[in-house]
């Protein structure tokens, strides 16, 4: 036991020493406090756990064990408040929403441990060389059994750190991201032997100091790459989709299950400890080795070498590109979308883009790898400066090499866009030019292994330059148009509202204006109330037909006869004097519908057919079934609509060929027939008459 006591008091020296580095190395904040409080009890465990290794009797392995398990439930809350906050600028969002779930790994461990001590152990047994496996009662069980979940949690969490991150946020945070990954990743399938076997064995925890110290030094390593706290990455918000860390831990626990009982045969392994820590360290090399941005870009060199193929395979360069950036409609995304591109194809970890404002009189931060919105803020150039840069890149038909080049506008962009390595390779501004309209550019920069750039790049890059110009005019011009639009939209209802409103303040200002002469006539008294009450009445209708376009469509579907539908709209026609109604109702099956917005729809229908027909007209309403639909149709004799108008404006608010309609009723009756998964459908001549069908598809054919 001597190697892993050895093993445990080496790595809590190093938890010691990282603590202390931070302390004094970084910042003072939240997130340097839980790292700092994170290491000290990682160290203090590795201790204790020592100590329980050369106690010369079980009563003492079990007091130092006891106090070890202290510790470690105090491991959970402060380790899962470090993941949820290291590296991310919207670390405040996340702390939100999961501060239930931190306030439980803050307080269940605890209690588990102070209040069901005597419950946390059960008989040790004796193993090979003076070690023990002690094994775990009720309590000790659901404690490890929290530790695991949390271990899960934490894991994933620093996954979606380091996959959110890019350039040189990535190239930053990889090897604290890599030490605690190593650490935690053991710790859960130690644990979860733990869990498997209701046994605390000293073996597992030799294998955790040996994590612990492998751990230590690649965090140890990332105390030389600066700025590793201080960065601004926003993961997205989604817990569990597309974890590798789940996927993996699923897999690990299924295997477990599967040949728990396999391992059972094996007999015990002398070197367990050796191979164990053997293991671990290649475990680690290796995944240091595949996420090195050097061996990635040497082997596709090799590749690229040795098989004479390109040094781009353009179809797929391509298509990666147009994938990442198709499918965004806005500004922001575009950006930050072709900045990620950009990185993994070129194989650059500074890479930002600025871009014209509106009257080409400066830069704007759009978006970086390696930028904050407060550092760019910092970097940006005087308007003189500026004016100057957007001068001369519709000039510049090629990207171009700034730090080789002498022109002012070189060295201005120099400045908005420091250097994080000595041995970066030059950096490359790629102007975005839209005919002599210039939207931006886009500088990179820290090319890894210090390559520099060829041909073939600046060719590419042009492709991209000229294709993310043109992706960025196409947004903006989309939003002008998405506004005039919607000022189009607006102008149109403000037409029919005043038009409206000032007939109703005209009969209103009438009143006013003889109610001094006549307000002792009763009769006069009681026709203003009349009219006050019509007018308010119509306001209100108003109001409540416009508010019907905002408000969102739901459904309450329900087995539904159509003709109930009609039945129920037919309510008052014999008020109707002079309109002949014809009905041919069919037999239908039920439909699965909202009985009350298909409601809405046949009423609007039967509504308009009486308006459009005169005292002789004739109004058919039909229902049947029809190649598994179920139809109504709707018929009139009146003055009929053109194609044209059918064509523009039928189906679009505030169109309407009434003198008091608003042109909202058809509009909404399609909203509702197409939220069913039904149609509706026209023909109509001028002089002849409307048939409205409806379309309304049987259950068997929408579900």
């Amino acid at each position: 036991m001597n190697a892993a006591i050895f093993l445990a008091c080496a790595s809590a020296l190093f938890c010691g020493v990282l603590a202390a580095l931070a302390i004094w190395k970084e910042k003072r904040s939240a997130i340097h406090w839980s790292f700092v409080a994170g290491m000290t009890l990682l160290a203090a465990e590795g201790i204790l756990r020592s100590q329980s290794w050369q106690a010369a009797s079980i009563r003492e392995t079990l007091d130092w064990q006891q106090w070890s398990l202290v510790v470690l439930s105090l491991l959970p809350g402060v380790w899962l408040f470090f993941s949820l906050s290291y590296g991310r600028g919207n670390y405040s969002e996340f702390l939100r929403r999961w501060q239930f779930f931190l306030l439980a790994a803050l307080v269940v461990p605890p209690v588990i441990v102070w209040f069901t001590d005597d419950n946390l152990f059960a008989v040790p047994q004796q193993l090979e060389n003076g070690q023990w496996a002690v094994g775990m009662g009720m309590t000790g069980y659901y404690l490890a059994l929290f530790f695991l979940v949390s271990l899960v949690l934490v894991l994933v969490n620093l996954e979606k750190t380091f996959r959110a991150a890019v350039g040189t946020m990535r190239w930053r945070i990889k090897f604290m991201i890599l030490g605690l990954g190593v650490i935690f990743a053991v710790r859960f399938c130690t644990t979860s032997q733990m869990v498997l076997s209701h046994t605390m064995d000293t073996r597992l925890q030799v294998v955790d100091a040996g994590a612990l110290f492998i751990g230590c030094l690649l965090m140890l390593r990332a105390q030389f790459r600066t700025g590793h706290f201080d960065l601004d990455i926003y993961p997205s918000h989604s817990v569990l989709q597309s974890s590798l860390t789940v996927l993996l831990a699923g897999i690990y626990l299924l295997a477990i299950g599967i040949l728990a009982q396999l391992v059972s045969w094996l007999k015990p392994d002398g070197a367990f400890m050796l191979k164990a820590f053997v293991f671990l360290a290649a475990a680690v090399l290796l995944t240091l080795i595949l996420l090195s941005d050097r061996v990635r870009l040497r082997l596709g060199r090799f590749v690229s070498r040795h098989f004479q193929r390109p040094l781009y395979d353009y179809r797929t360069v391509w298509r990666k590109f147009t994938e990442a950036t198709a499918t965004c409609v806005n500004q922001a995304d575009l950006c930050q979308a072709a900045v990620k591109s950009v990185t993994d194809i070129f194989q650059v970890l500074s890479v930002t883009i600025w871009l014209a404002d509106e009257k080409k009189e400066q830069l704007v931060f759009a978006a970086s790898t390696f930028l904050s919105e407060t550092k760019a803020a910092g970097l940006l150039p005087a308007k003189e400066h500026a004016a100057e840069i957007l001068h001369a890149l519709p000039d510049q038909h090629e990207p171009v090499d700034i730090d080789i080049a002498k022109e002012s506008w070189a060295a201005t962009l120099r400045q908005c866009h420091p250097e994080e390595f000595r041995k970066g390779s030059n950096r490359v501004c790629v102007p975005m030019v839209v005919g002599r309209e210039v939207i931006g550019c886009m500088i990179l920069g820290d090319r890894v292994g210090g390559m520099a750039f060829q041909w073939q790049d600046f060719d590419l890059l042009k492709c991209i330059g000229d294709q993310l110009a043109a992706g960025l005019l196409n947004v903006r011009l989309s939003q002008k148009l998405l506004q005039a639009k919607e000022l189009e939209a607006f102008q149109t209802m403000s037409a029919f509202f005043v038009h409206d409103l000032k007939n109703t303040a005209n009969t209103l200002n009438l009143m006013l204006q003889n109610l001094p002469q006549h307000i002792d006539d009763p009769a006069f008294r009681a026709d203003a109330l009349r009219g006050v009450g019509k007018t308010v009445t119509h306001i209100n209708r108003l109001i409540g037909r416009l508010g019907s376009i905002r408000h969102e469509l739901r459904l309450k579907p329900v087995p539904t006869d159509l003709n109930d539908v009609v039945g129920k709209a037919l309510a008052g026609w014999e008020d109707v004097a002079g309109i002949q109604l014809e009905k041919e109702l069919a037999p239908l099956p039920p439909v699965h519908g909202d009985p009350e917005q298909l409601l809405k729809v046949v009423t609007n229908l039967i509504f308009n057919a009486k308006e459009a027909v005169t005292r002789e007209g004739r109004v058919r309403l039909h229902s049947f079934q029809k190649n598994g639909w179920v139809v109504l149709a709707v018929a009139d004799t009146g003055c009929g609509m053109s194609q044209e108008f059918i064509h523009r404006s039928l189906f679009r608010p505030f169109q309407t060929t009434k003198k008091t309609g608003l042109g909202i009723g058809m509009f909404q009756s399609k909203m509702i027939v197409e939220a069913h998964q039904g149609r509706i459908e026209v023909e109509s001549e001028p002089g002849k008459g409307t048939t409205f069908q409806i379309f309304l598809p049987l259950p068997t054919q929408s579900q």
